[in-house]
């Protein structure tokens, strides 16, 4: 006889993470979407990731309550949790530990299984755990009177469309096509701001999650079936690639001076194709690509020289962060926690890199990999001075930098085309090593705008049309057929 089958939808908030925190916990009958039972609690001051796993503990807990034997089927939309409790990720934080123990206990090992869903199809446990957080604000514990529509029928439909097997049928088959469709539509396009009232999230500091691990193997199924149904749009997204010397060259450097007043663009590019090859089909006719490698790309925090707008490379005194590096190190940890969709760092050797990677590292509960081709470029006699310095006493040699990725600093530093080879050579590496994952990079301006400006297919001189700010955030994903999506540029909304 087949066990009984049972869904368990678990979410937790935090206004103002740490602040105060509740979670909300539905359970779920699979084939019809009926709610059976709900939970939800104010706890007081708690973080996101603490609220998250209390949570998922009361789902399981009614969950048992009901059917001891019952096969339990997680759907969360905290990566953290999911990840950890799958055992792929690490639990490294003091606080997650006893929370995944006591999860861990709730049923036998082998009889729960979790998996990760956008925010947009975890409403109803978001809506509990905003109505316990509200409930708290109040100084009372949430009741089940306090549910608005613990069974309406959005609820109920949302279930049954999640819970119910996508239909059969040959490839391009358009009832195939469109229930992917719906499931990728469903996954996407929806973010999550700092709620502060029921309908609100309770999660502080958190974007879409799109710009960073979306269910892109879903979405992509969705465009190819679609296609082939004949149901959809067709768009041409033609590339060319950047060929060597000036296409292969880029570079920046620790004083803005020279990109003030200039603003940075998005797109898709072309990144590994030869300029003769035909760019293959994209957009809703291209093939099912797959998970991208994501890269997340964290600018380091402020050191001394950041703010007196100094040139700062591989090649001089490797400072610090200063006490504001510092506390930026600590927000973007915060917002990048918050998120949860971090799987794996990698860190330039240089200091200030490292100590931004390792504050995120113990935040995230995570482990720092060091990779050389990560580093600033080496900016020969300049390191120390400004911009003005250098035009004072390298005047020519400035000219000639400015005017070709070929040429030098003065003393024998790095060129920028010399700085391109070295990062896309990164680039291919990580993304080899990365595909389908989500992966911190915390380096420097100089490969960041590298990164952005050939996932572009931008010149070189747009790399000082970019402005890039200290412990800021950018994006970009990696498909298996060379070309790469720009997701985020410059994103410093966790220092305000």
């Amino acid at each position: 006889m087949t066990a009984r089958e049972l869904i368990v939808e678990a979410d937790g908030g935090s206004r103002g993470n740490p602040g105060p925190a509740g979670y909300g916990a539905v359970v779920l009958d699979p084939a019809t979407g009926e709610t059976l039972a709900e939970a939800a609690e104010y706890i007081g001051v708690a973080t996101n990731n603490v609220a998250e796993y209390k949570g998922l503990i009361a789902g399981l807990k009614a969950a048992r309550e009901l059917f001891p034997d019952a096969a339990v089927h997680v759907r969360m939309d905290s990566k953290l949790v999911v990840e950890q409790m799958s055992g792929r990720w690490k639990i490294k934080h003091p606080d997650m530990k006893p929370l995944a123990a006591e999860a861990g206990r709730v049923y036998p090992a082998g009889q729960v299984r979790y998996e990760w869903i956008p925010r947009e199809r975890n409403k109803h446990a978001d809506r509990l755990a905003n109505e316990a957080m509200d409930a708290g604000k109040q100084g009372r514990q949430w009741q089940p009177a306090d549910s608005s529509g613990s069974f309406a029928a959005r609820d109920a439909a949302a279930a049954r469309a999640a819970a119910a097997p996508p239909p059969s049928g040959p490839p391009g088959d358009a009832t195939v096509g469109a229930a992917r469709a719906r499931a990728a539509l469903t996954g996407t396009g929806a973010g999550r701001s700092t709620g502060t009232g029921t309908g609100g999230s309770g999660h502080a500091g958190q974007s879409d999650d799109a710009l960073f691990p979306a269910d892109e193997a879903v979405a992509a199924q969705a465009r190819a079936s679609l296609a082939a149904a004949g149901t959809a749009e067709r768009e041409s997204a033609a590339a060319a690639r950047s060929g060597s010397g000036l296409a292969e060259a880029s570079g920046d450097f620790e004083a803005e001076a020279a990109a003030e007043g200039h603003a940075g663009h998005g797109g898709r590019g072309r990144t590994h194709a030869p300029a003769a090859e035909a760019p293959p089909a994209q957009g809703w006719t291209g093939p099912d690509m797959g998970a991208p490698a994501t890269f997340v790309l964290l600018r380091h925090g402020e050191t001394a020289l950041t703010p007196e707008k100094r040139f700062s490379g591989s090649g001089g005194t490797d400072p610090e962060l200063s006490a504001a590096g510092l506390r930026q190190a600590e927000a973007v940890a915060a917002a990048l926690a918050a998120r949860g969709t971090i799987q794996e760092i990698v860190s330039s050797p240089l200091t200030r890199c490292r100590q931004t990677a390792e504050t995120v590292a113990a935040r995230l509960g995570l482990s720092v990999r060091i990779e050389e081709g990560l580093r600033e470029t080496d900016f020969g006699a300049w390191e120390g001075l400004t911009f003005a310095e250098v035009r004072e006493r390298h005047a020519e040699d400035l000219d000639a930098w400015l005017a070709s990725p070929k040429a030098e600093p003065t003393g024998g530093g790095e060129s920028f085309a010399t700085v391109a080879r070295r990062v896309a050579a990164t680039r291919d590496r990580l993304t080899a090593a990365h595909a389908g994952r989500t992966v911190l990079l915390v380096t420097h301006v100089t490969p960041i705008k590298t990164l952005i400006r050939l996932a572009l297919g931008a010149p070189p001189e747009s790399l000082f049309r970019m402005e890039l700010s200290a412990a800021s955030l950018s994006a970009v994903a990696y498909y298996a057929d060379g070309n790469a999506s720009v997701r985020l540029l410059n994103d410093t909304a966790h220092l305000r």
